[in-house]
């Protein structure tokens, strides 16, 4: 069962605009997609963001980490000027920031965990219970409006599990490994997260005749793309939102 939608955009918009940001959300939006994955890891003092690399260097200029610093400090970060001149002075948000940015344009959320190492089950925690109290609002039963958890790192997913359990979880795998049905039942998982790059038609059928949904990353073109749909994966996201459309 894969009630989300289809295509969605990675990071927020793509190869279009610097990652994990709100002009990344802005983005995709404008690209006409509803629906976006980001990464989420926690600051020094514990306050969810978005990020995708725990040490400074690629999309913050400068040496330093994320665990490091506290989210004030990462706030004020240029998280832009990377990418162009024209994303100078885009900061670091909050994830409640793109919580309720994603909210009030009805786009959904695929909350990628992303731990710093050592911190996997401090983080699944904290940015479960926050999402718990950020929809606190929405039905348990109306899937289409909670956002979707996935995870490499199973510890953070089982803490999410516990602290906000009426949360669908997907499970990451960058190859799916003979132990992912045990994984998978431990986290009650509702998918399984993949690389499109080590998948294969008999898996991908395994997975779905065993009733999960299947996510692809990252798709960026529109072949690639129609043959994994071919083999009954559910949805993927994309880099190329000028190749891809959004109702591909």
């Amino acid at each position: 069962m894969w009630p989300y939608p289809k295509v969605i955009a990675h990071r927020g918009g793509g190869t279009l605009s610097p990652e994990n940001t709100l002009a990344a959300m802005q983005c995709g939006l404008d690209y006409g997609f509803a629906a976006v994955e980001f990464d989420v890891m926690l600051s020094k003092d514990g306050i969810p963001v978005l990020m995708h690399d725990p040490e400074f260097g690629r999309t913050i200029h400068g040496i330093g980490s994320v665990a490091a610093t506290t989210a004030a400090d990462l706030a004020i970060m240029d998280a832009g000027a990377w990418f162009s001149d024209k994303f100078i002075g885009e900061r670091v948000p909050s994830y409640e920031e793109v919580v309720r940015f994603c909210r009030q344009h009805g786009i959904w959320m695929n909350v990628e965990i992303k731990p710093v190492p050592g911190f996997e089950e401090e983080t699944g925690r904290v940015v479960a219970a926050m999402t718990a109290a950020l929809f606190a609002d929405v039905s348990v039963t109306d899937l289409s409006h909670l956002p979707l958890f996935s995870s490499f790192e199973f510890p953070a997913l089982m803490a999410a599990k516990h602290a906000a359990p009426n949360i669908p979880r997907g499970f990451l795998m960058n190859e799916v490994t003979p132990e992912w049905r045990a994984q998978m039942q431990e986290l009650a998982a509702c998918a399984l997260h993949t690389n499109h790059r080590h998948l294969t038609p008999e898996v991908a059928r395994e997975i779905k005749d065993a009733g999960y949904g299947l996510f692809c990353y990252t798709v960026n073109t529109p072949e690639r793309a129609k043959e994994i749909l071919s083999w009954g994966v559910d949805a993927f996201c994309t880099d190329r939102l000028d190749l891809i459309p959004a109702d591909f």
